[in-house]
């Protein structure tokens, strides 16, 4: 798991494309609009599913505190 390598995606709640998360400084719309996902670095495994920012970001300092341990 040492390995493992995250992204995480958004969306507009009424869009249906995912797209790659540029950074909330670079977001135009509030993160509350939008929905989250992270994906595995090779985008095969669904590591979380839609949900909002802080439940997706939650989940992923999870997974980076482990890797780390």
């Amino acid at each position: 798991m040492s390995g493992l390598k995250m992204v995480l995606q958004y969306k507009l709640k009424s869009e249906k494309k995912w797209k790659d998360y540029p950074g909330k400084d670079k977001l135009k719309v509030p993160v509350s609009k939008c929905d989250f996902r992270l994906l595995s670095h090779n985008r095969k495994k669904l590591l979380v599913e839609k949900a909002s920012y802080a439940k997706v970001m939650k989940r992923f300092r999870q997974i980076e505190f482990f890797k780390h341990k």
